[in-house]
């Protein structure tokens, strides 16, 4: 009776941590870029998750600009809302981009 209680309280166990979420992995360090003459950064983003700018989503406001990656990840910026439209890739830890490249969203991989 006694390995019956302890194999239950096992598998009860291991099941429980099957179940429990796995954490977010995130790019770590910081992603910047202008817009309206100002700047605004992203600190350690989420991975894998397109991230529309915020200052920037409306359509009718012009697009950030600049963009300079000095996180872990590739970053992907979009010159569209929701990662569409155009993109262009940012190394890792010292990608960047002019005036000229427009941004709306970006992704980290």
């Amino acid at each position: 009776m006694r390995l019956r209680s302890t194999l239950a309280a096992t598998v009860g166990a291991f099941a429980l941590v099957l179940t429990l979420p796995a954490s977010a992995s995130a790019a770590d360090g910081t992603f910047t870029y202008r817009y309206a003459d100002q700047s605004a950064e992203l600190i350690d983003p989420p991975s894998e998750e397109c991230i529309t700018l915020p200052e920037v989503a409306d359509e009718s406001i012009p697009p950030a600009h600049t963009p300079r990656n000095a996180t872990d990840a590739v970053a992907t910026v979009y010159a569209g809302a929701e990662c569409t439209g155009p993109e262009f890739t940012l190394r890792a830890h010292t990608g960047h981009g002019s005036e000229r490249l427009k941004v709306r969203s970006v992704v980290f991989h």
